[in-house]
């Protein structure tokens, strides 16, 4: 089979592997549908803290397909079932696992990063992964693209959920690439009074508008706070989606009394701090808080969100590839072209 696999310490390889091999409760999982995340490409730039030197991993955690084997009991898991793959799953004994929390755990593991994941035609199921609950039926008419972007979206669920976004707030959303905008879709879907995109790329700001932004201003925008301040008022949720530190403690100038600030995007390891007036927080009494992934009720609310029509995520993916041209999938992600990039089986 084909697969994009990744070497610590080396770099990305797309190899014809054999198929995964299955032990006791584990499930053969044929991919319909896989999508490119930042982690994917962030990986092969300069790997992950979890894998060893030399290490290979075939990369992707983004994906949905057909059980194509399923060997000894699994559950409610049958062959021809179509499903999607929550990526994350912990040890079951910590306690965030316990809070079904697994994208907390210390010790969680996760395809894609130290297991073999989708960006592949087929990938192993771990037996673990599926007692967790971590694989979902899916209904027969969602296309396998939108099965894709159910694991992205439920990163986005958790977060708007940890600042309570809801009917009639005032948003703004810092970075217009792929999760930015399902955090404008989504805040659209909620109910959001005013969802303002910043972004100095002016094509992106273009899709964001499309998307469901009522306001756009570009990020080099010298007097960004003031030019918010005269256009939408004070905010009540700012969610930062790009890795920028200086964007973290402008977007706190944005907040109205009791607003909150979502740290939707990490920043470089070498580079983690970032200036927060803490006066401010102090006497307008805001919430600065930041989410990390999703857990599996929250790629269950994803999945039921995509499949009722209140989101339509297709709406973010710019390229399509099979898995023929799957070394063409990954040049083109590397390059930063376009939004999201999906590959399908042909």
């Amino acid at each position: 089979m084909i697969a994009a696999t990744y070497t610590q310490g080396g770099s990305l390889e797309i190899l014809d592997l054999p198929r995964p091999h299955l032990e006791e409760g584990d499930v053969l999982l044929r991919v319909e549908a896989a999508s490119i995340c930042g982690t994917d490409t962030k990986m092969v730039r300069i790997g992950h803290r979890k894998l060893k030197d030399g290490q290979r991993i075939v990369l992707g955690h983004e994906f949905a397909g057909v059980i194509e084997e399923v060997r000894g009991p699994a559950g409610h898991l049958r062959a021809g079932m179509r499903v999607g793959v929550a990526p994350n799953w912990g040890c079951g004994q910590c306690p965030a696992c316990i809070r079904g929390l697994a994208n907390y755990c210390p010790a969680y593991s996760a395809f894609g990063i130290e297991t073999d994941g989708a960006h592949a035609e087929y990938v192993r199921l771990p037996a673990r992964a599926i007692a967790q609950g971590n694989v979902v039926e899916l209904p027969e008419d969602l296309a396998w693209e939108e099965a894709s972007l159910v694991e992205p979206l439920s990163c986005v669920v958790n977060a708007q959920a940890a600042v309570g976004l809801s009917v009639g707030d005032k948003v703004a959303v810092y970075g217009c690439g792929p999760m930015g905008l399902l955090h404008i879709i989504l805040a659209k879907a909620s109910g959001a009074q005013t969802i303002l995109a910043i972004d100095p790329n002016p094509e992106r700001l273009e899709i964001a508008r499309r998307a469901g932004a009522t306001d756009i201003i570009s990020g080099n925008h010298e007097s960004l706070p003031e030019r918010v301040r005269e256009t939408t008022g004070e905010l009540d949720v700012v969610i930062t989606a790009v890795p920028v530190a200086s964007v973290i403690a402008e977007g706190l100038k944005l907040l109205a009394p009791f607003g909150r600030l979502c740290l939707f995007a990490g920043l470089p390891k070498d580079k983690p701090e970032a200036l927060l007036d803490a006066n401010a927080v102090h006497y307008k009494n805001l919430l600065v808080t930041g989410t990390t992934g999703g857990s599996n009720q929250d790629y269950r609310k994803a999945l039921a969100l995509i499949a009722s029509r209140r989101v339509d995520v297709r709406q973010i993916i710019s390229h399509r590839f099979d898995f023929a041209h799957l070394r063409e999938a990954y040049e083109t992600a590397l390059a930063g072209a376009g939004m999201k990039i999906v590959v399908q089986n042909s």
